[in-house]
């Protein structure tokens, strides 16, 4: 994996409901990414409840390990399914995957539909079909 063109963005949704600093110290435990690496911007939710849109942009060595402690905490069984998943999630030079917010704060990482972080992880990518290839050796070189 060539770190020095390995990009990760992170959004979350967290509502007042939720506490965001676990969701913080999560991110910071997990995946070595600190608060300081991410915007806050406070919207209301759709009915009127407040809710924080949070974004995160890492590069380098940082989007580097996050990718590494990101694939090493999913369940091989997961990451099978991503990979044979590719075409799907795959857009342009960037993978998407959403994992659950509930499980982070957990200490685990599951994929999910529902309320997730949603992750995009970009390496430039010159040919479209070297895509899937790239992505691929990504999710499982280091299983």
């Amino acid at each position: 994996m060539t770190e020095k063109k390995l990009e990760v963005e992170i959004q979350v949704i967290i509502h007042a409901t939720e506490d965001s600093k676990k969701v913080f110290d999560s991110f910071k435990q997990i995946f070595g990414v600190d608060e300081g690496d991410f915007t806050m911007q406070k919207l209301q939710g759709h009915y009127d409840n407040p809710i924080a849109l949070v974004n995160g942009k890492i590069k380098k060595k940082k989007a580097a390990l996050f990718v590494k402690n990101l694939i090493s905490n999913i369940t091989k069984k997961d990451i099978n399914e991503i990979v044979e998943d590719l075409e799907n999630r795959c857009d342009g030079s960037g993978l998407y995957m959403r994992i659950s917010k509930q499980s982070l704060v957990e200490g685990k990482i599951q994929p999910a539909a529902d309320d997730p972080i949603k992750i995009k992880i970009y390496t430039p990518v010159y040919s479209q079909r070297d895509i899937l290839k790239t992505y691929s050796e990504i999710l499982t070189s280091t299983i």
